[in-house]
């Protein structure tokens, strides 16, 4: 009988990506893999076990694993994802599985823990225009998120959001996590000190400033996650909840385009 295969692994192509991938394997729950300590080449290696794990997060060169990879995958219902992480961990890009394989998610994942920025090239993404920045109070309900973004959105649809964006400060909000995994949305996180440089606020709010040491939280969160996009909806408080929107008019012209 066939083991049923791993649901992550990661795999460092270099001995100096150890610490890095020991953590990250950690947080993940995932299998670890240290070619350096196999006979053989590491290539080789790799495609042997490429379909013991549902999902690779690879550290190295995108174009290493790209090599590493191919000829390997058959079907977009059945490969295992692929994950890029380059060795300093400043990008995640989902290289392979998006949607069906989960490397999208599984790219977030990865950014949130590492402060990387993910990378997601999936059409369904590009073509999604609003990006929503969200900054809470600490223990939020999901069903608070969630009231809070409707009323912010109006008559704008959940299927039009591409992503949310917070504060590391609020990277382990249950409520938050919550109302993303429900409906499918990915979070980006940003660092406080990324938010502090870039202080994109309307209205400055004392209370943010003394809680967190920002001027605010969710209009530089939307802004920085859409950098092409314009505030469309300033912040707008609800219960404890602040959501703005931006939105990306390049990926509207695109969608006329196709």
């Amino acid at each position: 009988m066939t083991a049923a295969p791993q649901s992550l692994a990661v795999w460092p192509v270099r001995r100096e990506s150890e610490g890095l991938a020991a953590r990250l394997a950690d947080e993940l729950g995932a299998a670890l893999h240290r070619p350096w300590q196999e006979a053989g080449r590491q290539m080789d290696a790799f495609r042997a076990a490429f379909h013991t794990a549902r999902a690779w997060v690879f550290i190295g060169a995108a174009g290493i694993a790209t090599r590493f990879v191919s000829g390997l995958p058959h079907s977009k219902l059945t490969d295992p994802a692929v994950v890029v992480l380059d060795d300093a961990a400043r990008f995640a890009v989902a290289l392979l599985g998006g949607h069906e394989g989960g490397a999208n998610a599984l790219a977030y994942r990865v950014a949130r823990l590492t402060g990387a920025v993910p990378v997601v090239t999936t059409a369904t993404e590009a073509v999604k225009p609003l990006t929503l920045g969200i900054g809470c109070r600490r223990g939020v309900s999901e069903e608070q998120i969630a009231a809070a973004v409707a009323h912010t959105l109006g008559e704008r649809s959940l299927t039009d959001v591409r992503e949310v964006a917070t504060v590391d400060l609020k990277a382990d909000e249950a409520g938050l996590l919550a109302f993303c995994e429900r409906h499918g949305l990915p979070l980006r996180i940003f660092a406080a000190a990324d938010l502090e440089a870039r202080p994109f606020v309307t209205r400055h709010s004392e209370w943010v400033q003394q809680s967190v040491g920002l001027s605010g939280v969710c209009e530089p969160c939307a802004l920085l996650a859409s950098p092409r996009g314009r505030l469309t909806v300033p912040k707008t408080a609800l219960n404890g909840v602040t959501v703005a929107v931006v939105e990306d008019r390049g990926a509207a012209v695109f969608e006329e385009k196709l």
